[in-house]
């Protein structure tokens, strides 16, 4: 797996940055944010539970930080900001050990100076995965940026590649694992993939550790009301 670009542009993947440029900004990136509907999912909602997620994106995750903390020796800080009180976020928040939710952020870069302040970090060492207009102010500020695809909103996705707002479009949507498709294009850039599925695969010892640093971080919860 040496032709990244080849591999993830027969995706359907474009790079708006130049593949080595973005290369050289995703070596800096220390936080991840994500939005969650459209990019987790479809964004169709389903009751008070709001929108799901999928057990491959969830897998990418976690061996996105797993790939991280086998480069750094600490475990990658990850957020969700969503302009709703979304429960499923919350849930998956939980249970995969993120660092933070939050909730009711219409207006995201609030959410953004929060995790930049109370994490120690600068805006240009955050990579931020998008969908649509609400979150394009907090794209314009972040180090890295990733518009995932909907094929329904062809203008906006002019608007966002045109203005030079993201780096890289998926070639897969948010209800066709997307997330994973970004994961394992930064584990690509960073990292060792085989060395990050391998460390997975066999669980005894580096994974263990990996596992009992990553259980004592619970979730801060920031709620708008």
């Amino acid at each position: 797996m040496d032709d990244f670009e080849k591999i993830f542009s027969g995706l359907g993947g474009r790079f708006i940055t130049p593949f080595n440029e973005m290369k050289g900004k995703a070596a800096g990136i220390r936080a991840a944010v994500f939005d969650w509907d459209g990019v987790f999912n479809t964004g169709i909602k389903s009751g008070s539970e709001g929108s799901p997620f999928s057990e491959p994106d969830t897998m990418g995750l976690n061996m996105l930080k797993l790939n991280f903390w086998l480069q750094h020796g600490t475990i990658l800080p990850t957020f969700i900001i969503t302009g709703e009180s979304n429960h499923t976020a919350l849930k998956l928040a939980r249970r995969e050990n993120m660092n933070a939710v939050f909730l009711n952020y219409i207006y995201k870069p609030d959410a953004i100076d929060i995790i930049c302040e109370q994490y120690g970090l600068r805006k240009n060492e955050i990579v931020f995965v998008f969908d649509d207009i609400l979150d394009i102010e907090v794209a314009k500020q972040t180090g890295l940026s990733v518009l995932v695809n909907r094929e329904s909103s062809p203008l906006t996705k002019g608007y966002v590649v045109s203005n030079n707002i993201c780096d890289y479009v998926t070639g897969n949507s948010g209800g066709d694992a997307a997330v994973r498709e970004v994961c394992e294009l930064l584990i690509g850039m960073t990292g060792d993939m085989s060395k990050t599925i391998e460390t997975r695969i066999r669980f005894k010892g580096y994974y263990e550790k990996y596992l009992s640093e990553k259980s004592r971080i619970e979730p801060q919860i920031f709620k708008n009301n």
